[in-house]
């Protein structure tokens, strides 16, 4: 008995001992553990800082020598954009074709037109891609607007050839058939809110209806050069045509047209007034008035 007694008291030593060894171990591994670990993150952090800032580094240096060289380059001159110079139309092509299909005596060839078509589309085709500008003189205007007028005339008689009259077209005048710029036009578009409003009379003279009592159609293209002298000339020999107005000192039989646009040739003072301007006979302030029928025929 006394023998195992002295046994369990050894065992218990044994025992204890060995906890405590166990228990003095295990904190001096984690401490050990935890102190290399330490080392190693604080390694890993140093090393990211270094190469943090062996990378701003450079940056750091050159940023300064970037900023002088944009300051000190030389401002780009600024261009001034060059103005754009509106050339007029040049009516060449429709003085070649005029030349070419209009006689003296301003009598058409309307079949010579239609072989010539291709021509006259690319004329009016001109026409409609060159309007004049606000900027452009009065003479330039009154040159284009009366080609116009004429021309597109004329291709309003050859799509509806062969006719014997202008009024064999259903409302010829207000027939909506051509387009210039990005705006469609009638032929009274253009006499009565272009062209009369440019407040001269003579521009009755100029425009023709393709009719035989009209003024004659001019075979030759309306310019800015020559538009003044060529009225001129029209309006002297209009009134002076004993076909078209028969004119004595005391009794005038005159075209319609004097009567249609009476308002326009009155702008400075009266109808015989005007008449005076170009009659190669003196008409007297009292004579009587008369307006001669208006012949429709087409004029070829």
């Amino acid at each position: 008995m006394k023998n195992l007694l002295i046994a369990l008291l050894y065992v218990l030593c044994i025992a204890c001992g060995g906890n405590k060894n166990i228990a003095q171990n295990t904190p001096k591994t984690n401490t050990v553990q935890n102190t290399t670990s330490d080392k190693k993150t604080d390694t890993i952090i140093a090393q990211q800082k270094d190469n943090t800032q062996k990378i701003i580094a450079p940056i750091e240096e050159k940023a300064p020598e970037i900023e002088e060289q944009i300051i000190s380059q030389p401002k780009a001159p600024v261009t001034k954009k060059p103005k754009t110079v509106l050339t007029p139309l040049n009516h060449q092509s429709w003085n070649t074709l005029l030349v070419k299909h209009v006689a003296k005596d301003g009598t058409v060839n309307y079949k010579g037109f239609k072989q010539d078509r291709t021509a006259l589309r690319s004329y009016l085709k001109a026409l409609e891609q060159n309007i004049p500008a606000q900027t452009a003189t009065k003479a330039q205007k009154l040159a284009y607007w009366m080609n116009v007028y004429n021309a597109f005339t004329i291709k309003l008689i050859i799509d509806n050839y062969p006719i014997k009259s202008i009024k064999d077209i259903k409302d010829p005048w207000d027939l909506r058939f051509f387009k210039l710029g990005k705006k469609w036009y009638t032929l009274n578009d253009i006499e009565h809110r272009i062209l009369r409003k440019m407040k001269d009379p003579r521009i009755h003279f100029g425009i023709n209806c393709a009719s035989f009592s009209c003024p004659p159609l001019l075979n030759k293209a309306f310019t800015a050069q020559n538009v003044d002298k060529e009225l001129e000339k029209l309006t002297i020999s209009f009134i002076n045509d004993t076909k078209r107005n028969t004119i004595t000192p005391k009794k005038i039989e005159i075209s319609k047209i004097f009567s249609w646009f009476g308002k326009d040739f009155k702008k400075e003072g009266t109808l015989i007034d005007f008449l005076n301007k170009y009659s190669k006979i003196s008409i007297n302030n009292t004579a009587k008035k008369n307006f001669k029928a208006y012949d429709w025929t087409l004029n070829e």
